[in-house]
Formats: structure tokens, C-alpha cells, sequence
């Protein structure tokens, strides 16, 4: 009986996790980045911090990889050399620090990124197209993609000020994210014993999904406004803060 339980609770799980792979590789592909934020969370309930970092990032790559095959033509190659530079710089720093955060951290930081970018004054925020910007993006952002397991909306911050359009700003994320998460993996899977991905199996059945979801946010992106996508981007990110937020502080009050 507690086996049929048990096979029915990981049944179940993977079913949650392939439907999340298709619905968060959907709204990203929509809009460059929330998709990430709902995958960690419901991964972060199944595995180990390393693991669901190295997991998502395995998923995320084939993702954001195929969205950056997609939209190739609308990419800043300009801002993408930069900001691998900075984020190679922040690699190496991270990686002699050596910090894997917990469960609760995690949370806590998705949930209140949302908020304290809103809360920076408009005109303060930086543009990505200034002088030397992206690589203090490529810099900061994989930093916060290391603490918090998700970047893409502090990477945003530097596209709101700047006029490039919504296909570009998709496309040029897209391609500094797969750099991204190919980095955030190898950090992770660097610390021996830190992660354990099983099963194997599941991982092309995972990368199928992640690109059809991708594929299907097409459709929806072609008919957008540039008005539409920002204000759409904004409100789901706040929902998905609210949600991380109460999850992290349940973990830290339950010890």
C-alpha cells in the first residue's frame, strides 16, 4: 500500500513539474522572463537547492536557447558581448565565495525582488544601452541569479528605460539568459555531492516541453503591444512575488 502511495505522489509530482515546464516556458517566452520565477518554486518543492538550481538551469537553457533561435534577427550582439564579460566576472567571484543559499533564502529573495525594483525611482533605474551598462547587468544580474536561482527580472529593470522594442528586448534577453543558465549550472553542479539529478530519463522529455512551450508564446507575442507587454509583465511578477514571499516566510517560521 505505501508503495502504491508513494508511486502515485511521484506520478503526481511529475506531472505538476511537466505541466509548470510548459506553462512557465510559455509566459517567457511572452515576456522574457516570470516563467523561470514559477519553475524554481515548484521545483524548490521536490528537490535540494543544487539540484532544483541545476535542473532549472538544464531546462531554462533549452528554453531560452530555442526563443534566442526564434528571435535571432532582433538580438543586440553589442549588449550580449558585454554582458558575458560581466558575468564570467561574477562567476569567478562567486565561485571562491562558494555560497549555496537554502530553501528560504531562495523564496524570500524572489518574493521581495519584485517589490524593491518597484520601489527604486523611475529615474533612477539604469538603461541598458548606456556606456558600460550591460556589463555591470551581466555583473549584477548573474550575482542575484546565483543567490536568488532567477535573474530575468532584475535584468529587466535595465531595458525599462530604454526604446527598444519588445521582439528585441525578448530576443536579447533570451540570448544573455541561455549564457546565464549555462553558468548558474556549473556553479551548482561544481560543489561535489551538492546535486542529484534522478531520474536521467526525465531530463529530454523536460527539454521537449520547455521548447514547445516556447514555440507555442509565438502566437501570443506577435499580437501584443509594446503597452500590453509591459503592463502584462508587471502584473503577473507582483502575483508570483506575493506568492514566494508567504512561502519564505513560512520556511523561516517553521524552522
Amino acid at each position: 500500500m505505501v508503495a502504491r502511495h508513494e508511486l502515485r505522489m511521484t506520478l503526481a509530482a511529475y506531472a505538476l513539474i511537466a505541466v509548470t515546464i510548459v506553462v512557465s516556458s510559455f509566459i517567457s517566452g511572452i515576456f522574457g522572463m516570470a516563467g523561470g520565477m514559477i519553475l524554481l518554486g515548484v521545483l524548490l518543492v521536490e528537490y535540494d537547492v543544487a539540484t532544483a538550481m541545476v535542473l532549472f538551469s538544464i531546462i531554462q537553457f533549452a528554453a531560452n536557447g530555442w526563443r534566442a533561435v526564434m528571435w535571432r534577427k532582433h538580438v543586440r550582439w553589442s549588449i550580449f558581448r558585454s554582458y558575458a564579460v560581466g558575468s564570467l566576472a561574477a562567476f569567478a567571484i562567486m565561485r571562491l565565495i562558494a555560497f549555496i543559499p537554502d530553501k528560504a533564502t531562495v523564496y524570500l529573495t524572489l518574493g521581495i525582488l519584485p517589490f524593491a525594483i518597484e520601489l527604486l525611482p523611475r529615474d533612477a533605474r539604469p538603461n541598458i544601452e548606456w556606456r558600460g551598462m550591460p556589463f555591470v547587468a551581466g555583473l549584477l544580474t548573474t550575482v542575484v541569479q546565483f543567490l536568488s536561482g532567477v535573474g530575468g527580472l532584475f535584468l529587466d529593470m535595465f531595458f525599462q528605460k530604454s526604446m527598444i522594442d519588445r521582439k528585441t528586448t525578448v530576443a536579447t534577453k533570451a540570448v544573455t539568459q541561455t549564457f546565464s543558465h549555462m553558468l548558474r549550472a556549473t556553479y551548482f553542479a561544481s560543489f561535489a555531492g551538492a546535486a542529484t539529478i534522478e531520474p536521467v530519463w526525465a531530463i529530454p522529455p523536460a527539454l521537449l516541453l520547455s521548447i514547445g512551450g516556447t514555440s507555442l508564446a509565438v502566437l501570443v507575442l506577435e499580437r501584443m503591444t509594446d503597452h500590453g507587454f509591459r503592463r502584462w509583465t508587471r502584473i503577473i511578477i507582483m502575483a508570483i512575488g506575493v506568492v514566494y514571499l508567504w512561502r519564505g516566510i513560512v520556511l523561516v517560521w517553521g524552522g
